[in-house]
């Protein structure tokens, strides 16, 4: 793999590659390459691809944070702000060097469209910054869409070979636009409308149709949280009502709330809030306690839908 472009604050470059002798070879360049200039690294890869990287670095592997993204990165609306920014705000000082692969062969078609987006904000989060992402895609098990968008997402390509060419379909706000899909009701939700009044009882609500549907333990406690921040959101800047619907289906428990409010700012609950900031929190909280978090505005409203694993 050549030098990718250092001279620009933010690099995000896409591999694309087709056999894990392709995809060791240019992972493990990318990362000497950061060895050699000192740079400090992160790797947060699915766990086999975890281990073919520290394999082909042997010995340099020492000092490279490595993390499994189906665990840290299960829920991908939480990359940017605990794996990605958590590592870089951790190091202030000159460049920093990540491989995130947050979209693998696997990834549910609920899953896909935060997915994207994440990829497609990731540009937004980091502009300006003196930071190297580099995104491996799976060319064989992943779907030609899911391809097709890393073009659209990533203003750099890098095949397999380790050749690179500049996109020439870079546009990350289509993406974030394309996915920010109307989410459809259930039909045979439970659901509860409120008012700034009736913020008690929508938690107890909540947490009544998560026992019903078998949920136990510090699971019941994320529903509280998760439901009481998106809540009390809706009644101090969605408008002062909002509804609550629950229900179940492929062994998860959906929660989804919807309201008059905006989300103006594409990164809200993925980026995380300044110190004295007052509000920006509640969003990403949710993000923090829930396997995954769909979010839809417009100037109709906002639906923000969350699963949990039962």
């Amino acid at each position: 793999m050549s030098t990718v472009t250092t001279h620009e604050a933010f690099v995000h470059p896409a591999l694309f590659y087709r056999t894990e002798q392709e995809y060791t070879q240019q992972t493990v360049a990318f990362l000497r390459e950061g060895l050699t200039n000192g740079e400090p690294m992160a790797v947060a890869v699915p766990g086999p691809n975890l281990e073919l990287i520290k394999a082909g670095l042997g010995g340099d592997a020492e000092g490279i944070l490595f993390l499994d993204m189906t665990e840290a990165g299960r829920n991908p609306g939480r990359i940017i702000p605990k794996v990605l920014r958590g590592f870089a705000d951790a190091h202030p000082k000159g460049r920093v060097r990540i491989i995130g692969e947050p979209i693998w062969a696997g990834r549910s078609a609920v899953e896909y469209p935060a997915c994207a987006q994440h990829e497609a904000l990731i540009n937004a989060a980091f502009e300006g910054r003196a930071v190297t992402i580099l995104c491996p895609y799976d060319e064989v098990r992943l779907d030609p869409l899911v391809i097709a968008d890393a073009r659209v997402t990533h203003p750099t390509l890098i095949s397999g070979e380790g050749r690179e060419s500049v996109s020439d379909v870079y546009d990350w706000q289509a993406v974030v636009d394309r996915y920010n899909q109307a989410l459809a009701p259930a039909p045979d939700a439970a659901a509860f409308s409120y008012g700034g009044e009736d913020l008690p009882a929508v938690r107890q609500f909540a947490l009544a149709q998560a026992m019903r549907v078998g949920m136990a333990g510090e699971r019941l406690m994320d529903v509280e949280l998760a439901v009481a921040e998106l809540t009390t959101n809706s009644v101090v800047h969605g408008g002062g009502r909002g509804t609550l619907a629950v229900w179940a289906e492929h062994r998860q428990l959906v929660c989804e709330v919807r309201d008059a409010g905006r989300l103006a700012d594409p990164l809200a609950g993925r980026r995380p809030p300044e110190r004295d900031q007052l509000g920006g929190r509640g969003l990403m909280l949710v993000h923090y306690v829930a396997d995954l978090v769909r979010v839809h505005t417009s100037d109709d409203g906002t639906t923000v839908r969350f699963y949990l694993s039962l």
